[in-house]
């Protein structure tokens, strides 16, 4: 008809698309891979992987271990879990009703998030942040809250912290050894978030991935088992880091019993279970191998790291050196560009070595004056990276 304005078109994105964005650490791993340059940007950790791992993983496949596990995970990993919790912390849970298998610890943080939270609530959690913390509390229609760290070694501000919760806070998000400062939680620090949790009613979602990763005689504290924070901290880990199997996606969930039907449902939902065969791989991993082995790991990633340090020192980006995890945030002031992504492309053109970004573990403005490299790497690569950095 004449004159009729058109009905505006159902077909569009969701409210929560448009603010959603690739990554800069896979956007930079996609330009390396590109040019076949040398991955120091994203955490991909392609150390060889334990041979009784890779072993009982296989030896699973040929058994018949191919289809679907409880969504939870299988018996065994979840008992090899619960011992391994009890063994380094003293963690007792019972491995029926409160050890979940996850889809890797990503999916462990998605599905707390979409059983703990409704929208609008606010997650605290702390700068310098891995962004997909960030994206993921965002997905869900939760509010992130940021409260920045002190540098040069990150210390937290309890009276920031304690500004930063409101009416609206339901948890706070604890990531340590933290990607991407390498920061560990001490335990005076991780004493005053538990009182906070506690007298504000708050749960505590807990990333720790690296807690392995701890050098120079640091010690990872799992807030879990501090007095009464038990049956309120979630417990995310999982072993794509200390078994150098991050496609593999096996990670881990501790908590108790009431949170846990909730968790399970969800992950069924969206990941229905973590990969059946792999999931005997690493529970042969925590069966065999010694506290040696993950000692070692330690030992040789504290050598990665001052490699690496050393040859940023040389190259003018002066290094924040990590008690943990297995990245180095280092200055980029001297490079050319004016935004942090334009120094990490012309740093990956000039030398074939990616980084990530600064910004992109930082609230807008912030991060400008800093790179994140990984050191997760074998030997010759991690040489050669060295090598072309110095030469820069």
């Amino acid at each position: 008809m004449s004159g009729s304005t058109a009905a505006p078109s159902r077909l569009s994105l969701s409210e929560l698309a448009p603010h959603t964005f690739q990554s800069e650490i896979r956007a930079m791993t996609t330009e390396c891979d590109r040019m076949g340059g040398i991955n120091l940007a994203q955490g991909v950790c392609d150390t060889p992987v334990p041979a009784v791992v890779e072993a009982a993983a296989m030896e699973a496949m040929r058994q018949g271990h191919n289809i679907y596990t409880r969504c939870d995970g299988n018996d065994r990993l979840r008992t090899a879990i619960a011992r391994k919790q009890q063994r380094d912390y003293g963690l007792d849970y019972d491995p029926d009703r409160e050890v979940m298998v996850t889809s890797g610890a990503t999916a462990g943080l998605h599905v707390a998030l979409l059983a703990l939270l409704n929208p609008g609530d606010e997650v605290v959690l702390f700068e310098p942040f891995y962004g997909y913390h960030v994206n993921a509390i965002k997905s869900v229609r939760a509010v992130p809250v940021v409260v920045p760290l002190a540098p040069p070694d990150w210390q937290l501000d309890t009276d920031a912290l304690r500004a930063a919760i409101t009416p609206r806070t339901r948890a706070i998000l604890l990531n340590t050894p933290a990607n991407p400062s390498g920061k560990i939680f001490t335990r005076v620090e991780l004493d005053q978030v538990a009182a906070l949790c506690l007298d504000r009613d708050l749960f505590l979602i807990t990333d720790e991935i690296y807690e392995y990763f701890v050098y120079e005689g640091a010690e990872h504290i799992c807030p879990a088992a501090l007095p009464g924070m038990r049956e309120r901290t979630i417990v995310i880990s999982g072993f794509s880091k200390t078994y150098s199997v991050t496609g593999w996606r096996v990670g881990y969930m501790a908590a108790d019993a009431r949170w846990m039907p909730a968790m399970s449902h969800f992950h069924d939902l969206v990941y229905v279970c973590s990969p059946a065969p792999l999931q005997h791989g690493v529970a042969a991993g925590l069966e065999q191998l010694p506290a040696a082995y993950y000692q070692q790991i330690a030992t040789e990633h504290q050598s990665k790291r001052e490699r690496l340090a050393a040859a940023l020192r040389a190259a003018g980006m002066e290094p924040h050196i990590p008690p943990g995890a297995y990245y180095i945030l280092a200055s980029s002031d001297h490079l050319p560009g004016k935004t942090a992504p334009e120094k990490a492309r012309n740093l990956m053109a000039r030398t074939g070595v990616a980084s990530v970004a600064g910004t992109a573990f930082f609230r807008p403005g912030r991060g400008e004056n800093l790179l994140r490299f990984c050191f997760a790497k074998q030997d010759h690569h991690l040489n050669e990276a060295c090598e072309r950095l110095k030469r820069n």
